[in-house]
């Protein structure tokens, strides 16, 4: 058994059986471990393998097919032997030996080996067969089983006198094929095209790959061919009947019929090929095994040719224990399931795993898919997700409570249950209102100025330079160097460290301590050389950490004159301390000199205390240096607390994006953009629109709709909309819309009034008589058109026009209802509107005549009459009007 190789193959049409052949053949039928009776063998940890037949009569067998038709019942093969005979054979008596089918020997003119032999998967009675090389003979011939002489013996008496006299049938009993091709070619594979019942595809001599049409017997010929060395183990593919593949060596051709000028695929492998199939379940699946291996190999193709350049999916499966695999063969109805045989006989039912689909929805439903089945379904209500800290979970929880969108920005920090976040927006609180109540400049144009900003480090500018001032401890006869400066003060008030009489030291010490922030407390009190004070915040937040009474003793130790053995001392403790502020403390009384790395450089120390130390005491260089090294830090690591250095500006885009590759915070992002940067800059720079855009569509896909909509609101609340109306002249063409006018005299946008209103829109709110009346062209100084009721130029107020009582005599109120409604509210405010001369000295006309005049004075006579004001004029305006709900307008009465 060692010089054969073993094969294994599925019944097309039994989904329980299968067989194996070498030098026998074996036939199988698969049951539970509850169904399995002697011979069985596992093959599973579920299946064994029932051993039904053995077929032992015929030897040299170099390739078998299985009838593909339901009907008989009973399974019949052919098998191609080495003489090149193709022999019909069942496992003992069946249904076959009455049709004459089994014992059924189809020979060629001259005997060599059957390489391939293929039942037609449409018609039943037809079977091909590929042969070896002769130089006066064809090597594809195609039989009709119904056509050949039935056999009077039956087929084990015919047997017997085969063995016994070693002859053969006779040439006039012989079967002959009905078509014969390939003239002194060498058929290497050969397989039924799915689509048509005639066509096969062939691999021959080495080197052509041939699609031969069979639909004319008398001049069969071939459709296409290629040039190619990959002729071995030709597929078809079952559900796409263009893709064939087959191989040569270690590669995989895949071609497309339609294409078949070059392969679609190569497919290179590290061994040789010894088989590929493709999977009967599973689209566009092959399967192959390579010579001396264990594992079966999955080429998945993914796209189709149709659709561009195709791209596959490699992987490999070991269907069982480390042996050499000789076959596989796909099960033709169970989806992945194959079966493989070692070289040692060992049989393995294996299912191939699918890769999973996971799919999440955006309301957090997960759901994974295998194969065909759907395998469970996760919802948003799991209690998994308690256990997992997901950031679009946190995010939607957030957006729910309108995180990002108060007006005070500090208290949208409360909402993001985050002690980072909270301190990044009651930083940007902090400095907004430091900003608006003029506390700090407005440097460059930014509603939050970072601290780089302020030392100009971001424009490359040179700051002024510091007074170095040696300033004496309030309790200690020592002094220390502490350096100011404008920039400096300002740095310092960003940090909350600029101390004066409206933000004294002692109401600072006194606010942390309520915050129980004792040792940050006692810190900053050391900082501003108030050793005493600091002792004392020490003792009271005793109670709570019994640490901080001993570190407030061993400063009660500290002076000027402190001996050597008073530092050692501290530098000990300070390595067993794990509060970074207490650490602070020891490492400033400890100091060398003007050292203060230790102080600088710890990462645990809030950036506002970092930065508010070096500003009191570094020099401007190395402050400087710090600065550059403290951002680069903080742009590394993505730390939103960075924002006190860079500000909101350009320079922080790059801290933003580490941030969020670092978290998949878009939420925080995209809200920190909105609420603090520059418009200009947001509605130019195409990273900030990507990361505001991406936020709105996760609340749209969250069905956020009102969150989505006041975001919009904040995004555009300082872009205000275009004018909409203009009027121009209908001589000269030109507007003469005040607004215009007023945009022209630099009254909007050019800083005529706080608000930046129009001259027109100012005058319009303003008490004095003297309004903004505009009765000419100012281009042409031709005449407006006339009020077709009052006859008064256009432009003029109609101050005079007023709205009577309701019943008395003028009364305009259904002309109010046509516009408003019957709504009492809606028309107290029209007649408000008409009283204060707003609408009333609109422009209105008629889009039929050309006549009009001022809205209230049209509304007013449209509410007595049906025709046109102008005397001349039979035009019935109103009626011509679609909004028209005035249920009957008749004219006056005629005096007699």
């Amino acid at each position: 058994m060692s010089n054969i190789r073993l094969e294994v193959q599925w019944s097309p049409v039994h989904p329980k059986k299968f067989i194996t052949w070498g030098n026998e053949i074996f036939l199988y039928e698969t049951c539970t471990s509850k169904q399995a009776k002697a011979p069985s063998v596992p093959i599973s940890s579920s299946t064994y393998a029932h051993l039904l037949a053995t077929n032992s009569y015929h030897h040299y067998v170099k390739c078998v097919d299985i009838y593909p038709h339901v009907e008989p019942a009973d399974m019949l093969l052919a098998l191609g032997q080495a003489n090149g005979k193709v022999v019909l054979t069942t496992f003992g008596p069946s249904a076959y030996d009455a049709l004459g089918l089994t014992g059924l020997e189809l020979s060629p003119k001259h005997a060599r080996q059957c390489n391939a032999v293929a039942w037609n998967p449409i018609d039943s009675n037809l079977l091909v067969s590929g042969l070896d090389k002769y130089r006066s003979d064809y090597s594809i011939q195609l039989w009709d089983t119904l056509k050949c002489p039935i056999h009077t013996r039956s087929y084990y008496s015919q047997i017997s006198q085969n063995v016994k006299t070693g002859s053969i049938p006779s040439a006039d009993n012989s079967a002959r094929p009905i078509i014969e091709l390939c003239l002194s070619e060498a058929i290497h594979s050969l397989g039924w095209v799915h689509y048509s019942s005639r066509t096969i595809l062939v691999g021959s001599s080495n080197k052509y790959l041939k699609l031969l049409d069979l639909r004319v017997s008398e001049t069969p010929k071939g459709v296409q061919s290629v040039t190619t060395k990959a002729v071995f183990g030709v597929a078809v593919a079952p559900f796409n009947d263009h893709h064939v593949a087959s191989f040569v060596d270690n590669t995989i051709a895949i071609w497309d019929m339609r294409s078949f000028d070059k392969p679609l695929l190569g497919l290179a492998q590290k061994k040789h090929i010894i088989k590929i199939n493709w999977c009967p379940t599973r689209h566009n699946l092959l399967g192959s095994l390579q010579r001396d291996s264990s594992a079966i190999h999955l080429h998945d193709v993914q796209q189709s040719v149709d659709e561009g350049e195709a791209t596959v999916l490699e992987r490999s499966v070991h269907p069982g224990p480390s042996n050499q695999l000789t076959s596989f063969s796909w099960h033709p109805k169970d989806e992945s399931r194959l079966l493989t045989i070692s070289i040692a006989g060992l049989l393995t039912d294996y299912c191939v795993v699918e890769r999973m689909t996971l799919n999440w929805s955006p309301s957090f439903h997960i759901v994974w898919t295998h194969g065909r089945k759907t395998l469970k379904t996760i919802s948003s209500k799991d209690k998994i997700y308690q256990d997992i800290e997901d950031i679009s979970l946190k995010m939607f929880h957030r957006a729910k409570l309108y995180y990002g969108l108060l007006p005070d920005l500090g208290q949208n920090g409360n909402l993001a249950e985050d002690d980072s976040l909270k301190a990044v927006w009651k930083m940007l609180s902090y400095c907004r209102k430091l900003v608006d109540d003029g506390t700090i400049p407005n440097i460059a144009d930014l509603k939050h100025p970072g601290i780089r900003t302020v030392f100009g480090l971001d424009r490359n500018t040179y700051m002024s330079k510091s007074e170095c001032v040696k300033t004496q401890w309030t309790d200690v006869k020592s002094s220390v160097k502490v350096y100011s400066s404008l920039e400096r003060d300002v740095a310092l008030q960003l940090c909350g460290w600029k101390l004066d009489s409206e933000t004294p030291l002692e109401s600072v010490l006194e606010k942390l301590e309520v915050e129980e922030e004792y040792a940050r407390a006692a810190a900053l009190a050391t900082f501003y050389l108030h050793l005493t004070r600091a002792i004392q915040l020490l003792n009271r937040g005793a109670g709570s950490n019994p640490r901080l009474s001993i570190v407030s003793m061993a400063l009660a130790g500290y002076s000027a004159q402190s001996s050597g053995l008073w530092r050692q001392a501290c530098l000990e403790s300070k390595q067993q301390l794990t509060d970074p502020y207490l650490k602070a403390i020891f490492a400033f009384l400890t100091a060398d000199g003007d050292n203060y790395d230790s102080i600088l450089y710890e990462k645990c120390l809030n950036i506002e205390d970092r930065i508010g130390f070096a500003c009191r005491f570094l020099s401007d260089s190395r402050l400087i240096d710090f600065l550059t090294k403290l951002t680069a830090e903080y742009m590394e690591e993505g730390k939103l607390n960075g924002l006190l250095l860079t500000g909101s500006c350009k320079e922080a885009l790059p801290l933003l994006q580490k941030h969020l590759d670092n978290t998949g915070d878009v939420q925080t992002v995209s809200l920190i953009v909105v609420r603090s940067f520059p418009v200009a800059l947001i509605h130019e720079d195409v990273i900030l629109q990507d990361w505001v855009n991406s936020y709105r569509n996760l609340l749209d896909s969250w069905r956020l709709w009102v969150h989505r909509a006041k975001l919009d609101i904040l995004l555009n609340a300082s872009k205000p909309p275009p004018q909409q109306v203009f009027v121009s002249c209908n001589f000269c063409k030109k507007s003469i819309s005040a607004y215009l006018q007023g945009m022209k005299k630099g009254g909007v946008g050019g800083g005529g009034n706080k608000f930046n209103m129009s001259s027109a829109a100012a005058a319009k709110y303003s008490t004095s008589p003297n309004k903004h009346k505009i009765t000419s062209c100012p281009h042409c100084r031709k005449p407006q058109p006339r009020c077709a009721v009052c006859l008064v130029n256009m432009g003029t107020s109609a101050s005079h026009t007023c709205i009577p009582e309701p019943g008395a005599p003028g009364d305009t109120s259904d002309s109010l209802n046509l516009l408003y409604g019957r709504h009492s509210a809606a028309r107290s405010r029209a007649g408000a509107l008409v009283h204060l001369n707003e609408f009333g000295a609109w422009y209105t006309w008629c889009q039929i005549c050309r006549h009009g005049g001022h809205a209230a004075h049209i509304l007013a006579w449209f509410n007595e009459h049906t025709e046109c004001p102008v005397s001349t004029c039979t035009c019935q305006c109103l009626a011509l009007d679609a909004a028209n709900q005035i249920g009957s307008i008749t004219s006056p009465p005629i005096s007699s």
